[in-house]
């Protein structure tokens, strides 16, 4: 038997010995991980070429993204082959006036005369058009067939804000931005708010107050004001509505799919109620291949074999969700209360009376919570899966994004989409709250 070491001085020794490993371990950790996190950092500042990023971002750009998002823009466009010049919003023709008129700023004639205010004036000359700059001087612009756009400045040197060729001169200032090429020059001008967002200009509802509106609609008009504005050619309210719902059902379908199709697979994951371990394993991993793929990828795939459409986006997400339902719910299915069980089958109840009455109540929270969770989730993935098979807000969303113009759509369906999500995780707390507590108030 080894003897034990009373000496006071080799214990004290050897536990000054210990506990300076300890702190010599603990000093090292603390270094080693603000050093591996900065070699980290260091690789990802290389790696993602920040420094490239840094250089190519515009500050102008970004502020008329951030600009057309809020507000819009009216487009003064003259036809420099024979002179025709017409005003529109968003330059549109669904936004166009009415021919010979033009907002109060432009002054149509033989020489249009637009003032874009603060002493910024713009004219379209029968010939020649000209840019009188506050603080600069006049620019004079001449389409040519055969030299292009001659160009004449009252400096040598021309400033950073306009961009000039042979064939092209645009100019942009505070006050809006004139484009002159062979064959048009156009004059655009922003403006605050989404303009014809309520009714079009060819609708006799356009430019009326509110409480205008609210009088006529009460004189019988109410069907013809909604009929203009749920009909509105520029801001499609009707078909934006009828894609939230599409996108709202695609989650709906999907979800609800995956937890009818997961629940019955689970009992064949879970260790007490399938003794055979070839049935779990094959189950398990089965879920496992279902959402090892994500649902985009799935979402390739469908629309390749069934086409474009909502109903391929539900089943994209119901084939994920299936995975992701199958392996939670296999998991609460062996936690379940195997005395509860008993106490079902001592009555003499057959085995789906036994699942039925005594496990069914007892996983049924976890089901709801978790089928509520992903169905509020869904609903934001609906919007991505909408864009690539042709469906729902999603598709809406991408084509004012592929436009490269219509930023203040953008904007109006991202809200649309937040507001969407804002619902659903309301509506779906509710249910929670509602379902899952009825079901303990029970037990």
């Amino acid at each position: 038997m080894a003897a034990l070491d009373t000496n006071p001085v080799t214990n004290t020794a050897a536990l000054q010995a210990d506990a300076s490993r300890l702190f010599r371990k603990k000093r090292l950790f603390s270094f080693a991980v603000p050093a591996l996190i900065l070699v980290y950092l260091t690789y990802i500042f290389f790696a993602f070429d920040i420094m490239g990023l840094v250089q190519k971002a515009n500050g102008d750009n970004a502020r008329s993204l951030i600009a057309d998002t809020y507000s819009h823009k009216v487009h003064i466009t003259r036809d420099n082959r024979n002179g025709a010049v017409t005003a529109a919003i968003e330059g549109e023709k669904k936004g166009r006036y009415p021919e010979g008129t033009a907002p109060d700023w432009v002054e149509l004639g033989e020489t249009t005369v637009i003032d874009l205010g603060d002493g910024h004036i713009i004219t379209y000359g029968p010939e020649t058009i000209t840019y009188d700059v506050p603080g600069y001087g006049l620019i004079k612009a001449t389409p040519s067939r055969s030299r292009g756009v001659v160009q004449e400045y009252p400096t040598d040197e021309i400033p950073e804000w306009i961009n000039a060729s042979k064939n092209r001169m645009a100019i942009t200032t505070e006050a809006g931005r004139l484009t002159v090429t062979r064959n048009r020059s156009e004059v655009f001008r922003y403006f605050t708010g989404w303009e014809l967002f309520f009714f079009t200009l060819s609708s006799p509802y356009h430019g009326m107050g509110f409480g205008e509106l609210v009088s006529r609609a009460f004189n019988g008009e109410a069907a013809a004001i909604m009929n203009d504005f749920w009909n509105n050619p520029m801001w499609l309210h009707g078909q934006v509505a009828w894609a939230i719902g599409e996108t709202i059902l695609m989650a709906f379908l999907g979800t609800m799919g995956a937890a009818i199709v997961a629940l019955p697979l689970a009992f064949l994951a879970a260790k007490n109620f399938a003794p055979l371990m070839a049935v779990r394993f094959a189950t398990r991993r089965f879920f496992d291949f279902l959402r090892g793929v994500d649902a985009l990828i799935w979402t390739i795939i469908l629309s390749r074999a069934f086409g474009l459409g909502p109903l391929t986006g539900a089943l994209a997400i119901l084939i994920t969700d299936t995975g992701s339902f199958g392996k939670m719910f296999s998991e609460a299915l062996e936690n379940v209360d195997k005395k509860q069980i008993e106490g079902i089958r001592s009555t003499g109840a057959k085995p789906i009376q036994r699942y039925r009455f005594g496990v069914i109540p007892q996983i049924t929270p976890v089901l709801l919570s978790q089928i509520l969770y992903y169905l509020e989730s869904n609903t934001r993935s609906a919007t991505i899966i909408g864009a690539i098979t042709g469906g729902g807000i999603g598709l809406m969303l991408t084509q004012a994004i592929i436009t490269q113009k219509d930023w203040e759509e953008v904007t109006y369906y991202i809200v649309l989409v937040v507001l969407m999500v804002m619902m659903m995780d309301t509506i779906s707390g509710w249910l929670r709250g509602k379902l899952i507590g009825s079901s303990e108030d029970k037990h």
